[in-house]
């Protein structure tokens, strides 16, 4: 039974962590926007790093077959000081991306502030800040006790709001550098 995707779609949003990773999901309906599902995949009690990419993959993929999301859209990594961070993280993104794309579900990423802008109309919105307004948008009362679970619904709601297309990115680092004075060292 396939559904006719022009009628409606599911989009999962995810916000990749190596401690806690959050998922959400919405089904949007023409311009009615419904909550499905949203909460946390939690690693930190895992031992290894490796450990914890493959319990991402198989929850992600647990998720993928429960719901059958027609898009998955990610927050980027953020540029941080703390490099062996940034790899873990990027590895956290990238097992969860090859679990989407391993259904052949289309993924797209979004920088944080083009999240928080989408949701909230200021791309400085605090986590808080961003978790009031989806209450408010989708019609939910018990924010959860981790930001991770709304963040990653933001994520989700953003990429609807975005039409389904990705942002523009830095063609390269130079363009980069240029964009983004202040995180030049």
């Amino acid at each position: 039974m396939s559904k006719d995707t022009s009628l409606e779609k599911i989009i999962l949003g995810l916000d990749p962590g190596t401690s806690v990773m959050g998922y959400g999901l919405i089904k949007v309906k023409k311009q009615d926007i419904k909550l499905l599902q949203f909460g946390v995949i939690h690693l930190s009690k895992y031992s290894s790093h490796e450990l914890k990419l493959k319990k991402i993959f198989e929850r992600i993929i647990g998720i993928i077959d429960d719901y059958h999301p027609d898009e998955v859209a990610l927050e980027a990594p953020f540029f941080g000081k703390n490099v062996q961070s940034m790899l873990k993280l990027g590895r956290a993104q990238g097992v969860a991306m090859a679990a989407a794309l391993s259904r052949e579900i289309p993924i797209t990423e979004y920088a944080p502030k083009k999240v928080k802008q989408s949701v909230t109309g200021n791309g400085n919105a605090s986590k808080e800040q961003v978790a009031a307004m989806l209450k408010t948008l989708l019609k939910f009362n018990d924010a959860p006790k981790l930001l991770d679970a709304t963040d990653a619904l933001a994520v989700a709601l953003c990429h609807h709001y975005q039409g389904g297309k990705p942002q523009q990115s830095s063609k390269s680092w130079k363009a980069f550098l240029s964009e983004n004075p202040g995180r030049i060292k």
